[in-house]
C-alpha cells in the first residue's frame, strides 16, 4: 500500500503551497511592508523580471530573435525552425521510436521503478522534493544497490524544499536512510540558492523563504535513459496529478542531462546521516564541490557556477550526436539556469522565443497550437507572442480551481485559486480585444475535486505546434520539461527541459493523441463561465496576488 506523502511535498511547488494555520497573522504583519505591491497590477510592467529585460540587450538573446522576425529562408517549415535553434543550443539527432510518452501518473511510477530495478550502471534522479514518505521509491532503490553491487545513485533536490520539516523527519532524512546502508554508491544532495544569504535567510519563515529560488529540474536517468517531466517524486504525482512524461531511450541526450545534473551536484550541499542530530542527518560543503559555497560567499559563488554550467548552453563547434546520415527527429535539451549564470546565457526562454515569433512570419502562419501550464501566470511576452502567433487554432489549457492543489488550503494558500482565475479572465480578454476569440479557446481541466475521493489536481506543461498543411499528422515541435512559463521560471529557479522537432509521421501521430488525452477532462470556458457567482473573486484575489508577487512572481 502507498503511503500517504507528508508536508514534505507540499500543495504546491511555491513556498505557500503546505497548508497550516496562522497565514491571516503573517499577512498582516507583511501588509505594511509590502504595502506598494498591493497597487501593482499583477501582470503589469511593474511586475516582469528585470532579467527578462536585460536578456533583451544580450547579443545571446536578441540575435536568434531577430532572425525568426524575417521570412524563413528554409525550404520547410521544421527547417526553418532548426535553423535558429541550432545557433542557440546543442541539438541531438535520434530515432523517432527512442521516444516513448506516458500517459498517467501510475504509469510514470510503475516505469521509473521498473528502470531502476533494472538498473546496471547508473541512477540519478532530479526533483524539487521526495516526499517524506515514499518507502516504496526508497525500498525499490535499496533492492537495486543491494541486487547490483556494480550500481551507483544519486538523487538531486532542493535545501529549503527538502530540510522544511526538520529536525521532523523530511525528505532529507528519509534520504539519509539510503546512504547509511550504501555509504559508497548512494549519494544526496541539495542544492541551495545563492539568492537566500544572510538576515535575509536568517528572518525569512519557511513557509516563505523558498520563494527566492528553489532547483526545479526533473530528470529521472536511468543507464542510458531519461524521462523528462515536470512532475516530483511523491505519492500525488504517483496517483492523482495528472502531468506529463517523455521516455528518451538515447545515451547522447542521458549523457548531457548527467554532465548537467553532475555540475549542479557539484554546487550543491551533501547530506551524510547521523545518529547524533535528532534530523537524522547533517549536510556539509566537500572540498571536491565547487568553490566557494553559496551560503558563505554568493557572489564567488555565482562566478564559479557561471564558468561550470556556461559550457552547457553553448552550442559546440559539432552537435555532439548530430548523424551523419539524415534523421527526421531532433532533440534539443533547454537549460534555464539563470540564478547560476552572469550573464545569463540561458537556452530555454530564448528558445521558446524564437519558436513563438517564428509562428508570426508568413511561412509559419496558419500552424496550430496547444499550450499549458499547471499554474495560469504566463508572462507578459509569452502570452503577447501567443497572441500574435496568428494560429488556424489554438488551445490554453489551464487548472480548473477545483483541480488547483490549493484549493480549500487555509489562510492565503487557499486563495490562489482564485487568483489564478482572475489571470485566466484577463487572457480571455486579452484573446477578445484581439480579436482572435474564433482561433484561441481557454479549456480548463478538471478531474473530481482536490481532496475528495477520485479528486485530481493538474500539473501538466509544455506546447505542441502543428504547421500548416495536409500532410501534417500531428505536432512537429513538442517542449516538455519542469518550466512552468513564469517570471519565476525565468528568474529564480533552476529549470531543465527538451524540445522535439519532428517530421516523424509516427511520432507525430503519438504526440497528438498526447495533446488529445490531456484534454480529455478540460472543457472550454468563457466570460459567460466568469460571471458566475462561484467565480467571482474579490480583495482576497489582490491579497493572493500580493504574496504571489512577493515570492517571485509565481508559484
Amino acid at each position: 500500500m502507498r503511503g500517504s506523502s507528508g508536508s514534505c511535498m507540499g500543495d504546491e511547488e511555491g513556498g505557500v503551497g503546505e497548508r497550516r494555520s496562522g497565514e491571516p497573522d503573517f499577512l498582516s504583519s507583511l501588509h505594511a511592508r509590502f504595502k506598494s505591491i498591493a497597487t501593482c497590477d499583477f501582470d503589469d510592467n511593474k511586475t516582469r523580471s528585470a532579467v527578462l529585460s536585460q536578456r533583451r540587450l544580450s547579443t545571446t538573446y536578441s540575435a536568434p530573435v531577430a532572425a525568426s522576425h524575417s521570412a524563413p529562408s528554409a525550404a520547410s517549415p521544421i527547417a526553418s525552425i532548426t535553423s535558429e535553434l541550432d545557433k542557440l543550443t546543442p541539438r541531438f539527432d535520434v530515432s523517432a521510436d527512442s521516444i516513448e510518452i506516458i500517459k498517467s501518473p501510475s504509469d510514470f511510477f510503475e516505469a521509473l521503478k521498473f528502470k531502476i530495478a533494472k538498473a546496471r550502471r547508473r541512477v540519478y534522479l532530479s526533483t524539487l522534493y521526495v516526499g517524506k514518505t515514499e518507502y516504496e521509491l526508497i525500498n525499490t532503490i535499496r533492492i537495486a544497490l543491494k541486487t547490483n553491487p556494480e550500481l551507483t545513485v544519486s538523487i538531486l533536490t532542493d535545501y529549503l524544499r527538502g530540510t522544511r520539516e526538520a529536525p521532523r523527519p523530511s525528505c532529507a532524512s528519509l534520504l539519509a536512510s539510503l546512504i547509511n546502508d550504501f555509504p559508497d554508491r548512494m549519494e544526496v544532495r541539495l542544492f541551495h540558492t545563492p539568492n537566500l544569504t544572510g538576515v535575509r535567510k536568517a528572518i525569512l519563515p519557511k513557509r516563505i523563504n523558498e520563494g527566492w529560488g528553489l532547483q526545479h529540474m526533473k530528470l529521472y536517468g536511468v543507464d542510458d535513459e531519461i524521462i523528462m517531466s515536470g512532475a516530483n517524486l511523491s505519492d500525488d504525482y504517483f496517483t492523482n496529478r495528472q502531468d506529463r512524461y517523455h521516455v528518451i531511450k538515447s545515451k547522447e541526450v542521458t549523457d548531457f542531462f548527467f554532465r548537467v545534473y553532475r555540475t549542479v551536484s557539484d554546487l550543491s550541499y551533501r547530506v551524510l546521516p547521523s545518529e547524533k542530530e535528532s534530523s537524522g542527518f547533517v549536510v556539509e560543503w566537500p572540498e571536491s564541490n565547487v568553490q566557494p559555497a553559496p551560503l558563505l560567499d554568493p557572489k564567488g559563488y555565482i562566478a564559479a557556477a557561471t564558468k561550470a554550467l556556461a559550457p552547457f548552453t553553448k552550442v559546440p563547434s559539432r552537435s555532439p550526436a548530430v548523424s551523419e546520415k539524415p534523421t527526421d527527429t531532433h532533440i534539443y535539451p533547454l537549460l534555464q539556469l539563470t540564478p547560476l549564470l552572469k550573464p545569463d546565457t540561458s537556452t530555454e526562454l530564448p528558445a521558446l522565443t524564437t519558436i513563438l515569433h517564428a509562428l508570426s512570419t508568413p511561412a509559419l502562419s496558419g500552424s496550430r497550437w496547444t499550450f499549458t501550464a499547471g499554474y495560469f501566470n504566463m508572462t507578459p511576452d509569452v502570452r503577447q507572442l501567443l497572441l500574435s502567433s496568428q494560429p488556424a487554432s489554438a488551445t490554453v489549457i489551464a487548472a480548473s480551481p477545483w483541480a488547483n492543489g490549493f484549493y480549500g488550503s487555509k489562510g492565503v494558500s487557499g486563495m490562489l485559486p482564485a487568483a489564478y482565475t482572475h489571470l485566466s479572465r484577463r487572457f480571455l480578454d486579452a484573446v477578445s480585444s484581439a480579436g482572435l476569440s474564433d482561433q484561441i479557446a481557454l479549456k480548463e481541466w478538471r478531474r473530481g475535486t482536490v481532496n475528495t475521493p477520485g479528486g485530481w489536481t493538474y500539473h501538466a506543461k509544455g506546447i505542441w505546434i502543428t504547421f500548416p498543411g495536409a500532410q501534417q499528422a500531428g505536432p512537429s515541435i513538442s517542449l516538455v520539461g519542469s518550466s512552468n512559463y513564469t517570471k519565476r521560471s525565468y528568474s529564480l529557479d533552476l529549470e531543465a527541459n527538451t524540445l522535439i522537432v519532428t517530421s516523424n509521421a509516427d511520432l507525430q501521430r503519438r504526440l497528438g493523441e498526447e495533446e488529445k488525452w490531456l484534454q480529455e477532462y478540460a472543457k472550454v470556458v468563457t466570460k459567460d463561465d466568469y460571471a458566475k457567482t462561484e467565480r467571482r473573486v474579490g480583495l482576497h484575489v489582490r491579497i493572493a496576488m500580493w504574496i504571489v508577487t512577493l515570492v517571485g512572481g509565481a508559484l
